[in-house]
């Protein structure tokens, strides 16, 4: 494999193995996407990337991380994704989204705005978790734990998530299972200190993201591909470790996952992670070779040979950037050329990227995205 081939997945091709992975933007209104949104993800487009996640695109007000968290819990919000949705296809780029709910992670203020957690009476509100355990409590509230009417509801918000994203038309659908939100906090025992049947044993506890997962599954054509992150491992003793995250991916193939986009962490505050270049590769391969199944490699990755290695050496099937992105939009045309592959400009760049530089096909601007 290399980074420019082709990867099919259902009826579904992207173009080649570099992903734009979800990056929280903190910059909407009551989950409205804008026009920052539009050039954020668009100009990954132009950049060459092959597939292009939303951040993570909350399916209820209160699974928004913070009140400027981007959303698809209402009708409304489909609109403006359209219009994005359709600029991307322009470009080549397939569009993706994540469907997220942040759980004990809820409720809380931009990164950029320090402090202690939003409280109700400045628009925020009261978290939600398996567990009353707060996730830090100097900036992070204490959370409600879920009732079995409040986890249905989890479930429900998703699966009318997931209509909301068809009718968008975005060709791919992520679960965000990863990083101590919602689902996350269902699969670790560190979080999860359920005695019904949503806690406990491996099989109760996975039992949340199985049923997340039907649901989406049921409302999202059988032709379009889904993909779920997770954290493979707590980097604590005695958490969530990538042992049970094989037996996870071994559960989600038959209700129709067909990608582990291999992440870690975030569900204490005081894991100690070995970050460094290419840290959570293994994750990948290892899910890759015991299941079969197809793997995203993600962290710290950011130079072409890190990324060409990982699919040359058979360690995932795709590559999941952000930070390099955020550094780089056109990171994809800039590896192409560095590895002697052919760097696909557009047309309003061919005079700053060299004469003779191979043109895209255009592909004519949609006044709504099609369906895929």
């Amino acid at each position: 494999m290399n980074l420019f081939d082709e990867l099919q997945i259902r009826d579904i091709k992207l173009r080649n193995r570099l992903v734009v992975s979800p990056m929280c933007q903190y910059s909407s209104t009551d989950g409205f996407a804008n026009d920052w949104h539009l050039v954020h993800l668009g100009s990954r487009a132009v950049g060459g990337a092959s597939l292009i996640f939303t951040e993570a695109c909350a399916v209820s007000p209160e699974g928004r991380i913070s009140p400027q968290d981007l959303g698809i819990y209402k009708d409304d919000h489909v609109e403006f994704l359209s219009r994005i949705i359709g600029f991307l296809r322009t470009q080549g780029a397939l569009p993706g989204i994540q469907l997220a709910h942040a759980g004990r992670k809820g409720s809380t203020r931009a990164p950029w705005n320090p402090g202690p957690f939003v409280t109700e009476a400045e628009g925020g509100w009261k978290p939600v978790a398996p567990s009353a355990i707060t996730f830090a409590p100097t900036n992070y509230a204490p959370p409600t734990a879920l009732d079995e009417k409040g986890i249905q509801k989890v479930v429900n918000d998703f699966a009318a998530a997931a209509v909301r994203a068809q009718r968008a038309g975005f060709a791919i659908i992520e679960i965000h299972s990863a990083h101590g939100y919602l689902l996350h906090e269902f699969l670790s025992p560190l979080s999860n200190q359920r005695t019904d049947s949503y806690g406990g044993s491996f099989e109760n506890r996975t039992r949340l993201v199985r049923e997340v997962t039907t649901a989406i599954r049921r409302v999202w054509p059988e032709k379009n591909p889904l993909f779920i992150r997770i954290s493979s491992t707590d980097w604590v003793e005695g958490g969530w470790d990538i042992d049970q995250s094989v037996a996870l991916a071994t559960q989600l193939a038959p209700l129709g996952v067909d990608l582990i986009d291999c992440s870690s962490g975030g569900n204490t505050p005081d894991a100690k992670i070995p970050v460094g270049p290419g840290y959570q590769v293994g994750f990948a391969e290892r899910i890759r070779r015991e299941t079969g199944m197809m793997t995203g490699a993600v962290g710290m990755i950011t130079t072409a040979a890190e990324a060409s290695a990982i699919l040359s050496e058979e360690k995932a099937d795709l590559v999941i950037m952000a930070r390099q992105f955020l550094r780089d939009p056109y990171f994809p045309l800039h590896v192409a050329q560095e590895l002697g592959f052919p760097a696909s400009w557009p047309e309003q760049y061919l005079r700053a990227a060299g004469h003779g530089t191979p043109k895209r096909e255009p592909v004519p601007l949609a006044a709504k995205a099609p369906l895929v």
